[in-house]
């Protein structure tokens, strides 16, 4: 398949659009179920001492999230406004159907690691990770009927989530669209808010202000 197939049959009728923002909407709810849940709990490993598990979990959280803004910024610049007009499958797309939502279960571990315990950081990541499945299914359904034997022959290939990184293939040019690319960017940002919301919430609990209920590895 090259960068631009064809573009859909008008037959096929998907709303891109309202399922991503069904996709955010859920994942702010647990989200917000979460935080809500941490509002009450605390990392089992002190943030003190000479070895301090928890500021080295918060740390590789923090790099984790850099990984995924760098990345899904990375992945805008091959499929920025082409989701429903072509099939992508150059540069990471090449190696894996879904990148931008990899990147996406990076940076909600990161997210979670952010308060210092590995079990919220992978349960970030277990969340994120459904509630995506359904997505990429509902897309995938709008794919096939758009484009056919290119996009079934694309999908036996390669991997919905897991990159196959024998598959690597690129391009010498690129059309890129800057503000789809900004975008991009701005809303991969939205995970270094759990830096000041899990300190915010850390300070509350030494302060008093939050009891501790619960203690999370």
């Amino acid at each position: 398949m090259s960068n631009a197939q064809r573009t859909p049959r008008p037959s096929a009728s998907f709303d891109i659009a309202a399922v991503q923002s069904s996709r955010k909407l859920v994942l702010f709810v647990l989200g917000a179920a979460a935080v809500g849940v941490l509002l009450f709990g605390h990392s089992l490993w002190p943030d003190e001492g000479d070895n301090n598990l928890h500021e080295t979990i918060e740390t590789i959280g923090l790099a984790l999230i850099l990984v995924a803004i760098a990345g899904r910024t990375w992945c805008s610049l091959y499929i920025g406004g082409r989701k429903k007009a072509t099939i992508v499958e150059v540069g990471p797309y090449s190696v894996c159907r879904n990148p931008l939502y990899v990147f996406s279960f990076i940076g909600a571990a990161g997210a979670g690691a952010q308060f210092g315990s590995a079990t919220a950081a992978v349960a970030a990541a277990i969340i994120t990770v459904l509630v995506f499945t359904v997505v990429v299914r509902k897309e995938e359904r709008f794919l096939s009927e758009a484009f056919g034997e290119p996009y079934l022959s694309y999908k036996a290939r390669v991997p919905r989530f897991l990159p196959k990184f024998g598959l690597w293939r690129n391009v010498d040019t690129l059309e890129i669209r800057p503000r789809l690319v900004v975008r991009t960017f701005v809303d991969a940002c939205v995970f270094l808010a759990s830096i000041p919301l899990a300190e915010g919430i850390e300070m509350l609990q030494a302060h008093h202000v939050l009891p501790v209920l619960w203690m999370v590895p």
